[in-house]
């Protein structure tokens, strides 16, 4: 299997439930609701997408990217935690291309592992935490996980999704030059709607990747 990288980095997780915990990020560089490209976005299935995922590294195998993802835990011994080591695969789309053997090779490297996905593609095995960010307009077929982070406002009326089976449920107000109405949209949906809480993308305002 080759797997097909944007970056990989060290950071604190921005949102969502692990909001504020150190976690190597693994962005995998492809996605089946947007080529990524700017003049692809206009029919691109999810338009609201804010990450550039486009640059492509390859890992020939599970054992090269394990040992690549690994090395970014490790090297800052002295401002890291001795355990609990964690990877969260995102995107563009991960569950692409995150499959078992890669799975198994970071539980044997010890790392509690996260996926971000947009929820239309089958969960591999080895996933220990499933945030699942539905769009509107793509089959949804993952419909249980650990947090479903739903991008606000879509077409999709929130309350679709409480029928499924999550532990979490959270509304992240949709970024661009509406955040502002976006957000205050979000509070006060939530206010009459508390089975939801907001996840704000904090590594935005702190200024962290």
């Amino acid at each position: 299997m080759t797997y097909h990288i944007n970056e990989i980095y060290l950071t604190l997780q921005g949102e969502g439930y692990w909001t504020g915990r150190a976690a190597v990020f693994a962005r995998f560089a492809r996605c089946n609701l947007w080529t990524g490209h700017e003049q692809d976005r206009h029919r691109a299935v999810c338009r609201f997408c804010d990450t550039d995922f486009t640059d492509t590294t390859s890992y020939c195998d599970d054992a090269e990217l394990a040992d690549a993802i690994v090395g970014e835990w490790i090297a800052n011994p002295d401002t890291l935690p001795p355990r609990d080591p964690m990877v969260v695969f995102t995107g563009g789309e991960p569950l692409l291309e995150l499959d078992a053997a890669l799975t198994y090779a970071m539980h044997a490297a010890g790392f509690f592992i996260a996926a971000e996905t947009n929820g239309s593609q089958p969960r591999p095995p080895g996933i220990d935490w499933l945030t699942v960010s539905p769009k509107a307009d793509a089959k949804l077929i993952l419909k249980s996980g650990d947090e479903l982070k739903l991008v606000y406002p879509q077409t999709t009326d929130p309350a679709t999704y409480l029928s499924l089976d999550f532990s979490h449920y959270y509304l992240q107000p949709m970024d661009g030059p509406e955040l502002k109405e976006n957000t205050a949209a979000a509070i006060d949906y939530i206010k009459q709607h508390p089975q939801w809480r907001l996840s704000v993308q904090t590594h935005k305002y702190v200024d962290i990747p």
